[in-house]
């Protein structure tokens, strides 16, 4: 019975080990696709990450050299001249482009690109939309009519908006400037009011309300 007990098991041993054979040969091509896959894609990571540092590189490399000019001008027209591989890089150079022709007394310009930047490209990060809005309007200041100041201003201050109460501070030189006075002692108030307020923002609108005759909320408690 021994005998017979352990040739069935050979038996049964050697039929196992012929189907995982006969299953090898049919359905082992998708392990071996698998590891290629595995370690194509490794790779292929790899070589995203060398192409991106690259592409970094060399648009750090034109930024040094385009703001190594011997003055403002040239700087921004260097940098303006740049081409750039994502937006990204772009929003710097534009940023860049308006801080040099600013630099140089050219307001005009520096307004223009940073209302090219605001207007510009949907992929643009909203917040750095924001902010070169809110740079053109300081920049034209009462070159620019005290109604388009207002609604441009007005779109950043929303209530939790990243330049709420920058925008909120301008309005208020706005109000000024049409010779409403109390709007913008009330419209400081609420900005020395906000928890989010900075030490300098509430400094300088104390300071305006003490200007225009008024007693900064801040100074009472």
């Amino acid at each position: 019975m021994s005998d017979t007990d352990s040739f069935i098991e050979e038996v049964t041993e050697e039929v196992r080990r012929d189907k995982l054979f006969a299953l090898l040969r049919k359905y082992g091509w998708i392990g071996v696709l698998a590891v290629l896959l595995i370690v194509g894609g490794a790779g292929f990571k790899e070589w995203q990450k060398a192409q991106a540092r690259a592409e970094a590189e060399a648009t750090g490399d034109m930024l040094f050299a385009a703001v190594e000019k011997n003055d403002d001008a040239a700087r921004a027209e260097a940098l303006s001249a740049l081409e750039v591989p994502s937006q990204e890089a772009e929003v710097v150079v534009d940023l860049l482009t308006a801080a040099h022709q600013l630099a140089s007394g050219d307001k005009a310009a520096a307004s223009a690109t940073l209302d090219g930047l605001a207007g510009g490209d949907a992929e643009t990060l909203e917040i750095y939309r924001q902010i070169a809005l809110f740079k053109s309007v300081v920049i034209q200041g009462a070159a620019m009519p005290s109604d388009e100041r207002r609604v441009r201003l007005e779109s950043l201050a929303t209530p939790g908006a990243p330049l709420a109460l920058l925008a909120e501070e301008q309005l208020a030189l706005v109000d000024i400037e049409d010779g409403n006075a109390e709007a913008a002692i009330e419209r400081l108030q609420g900005v020395i009011a906000d928890a989010a307020v900075t030490a300098g923002l509430r400094r300088r609108a104390s300071q305006l309300i003490v200007a225009l005759g008024g007693t900064p909320q801040a100074a009472n408690q």
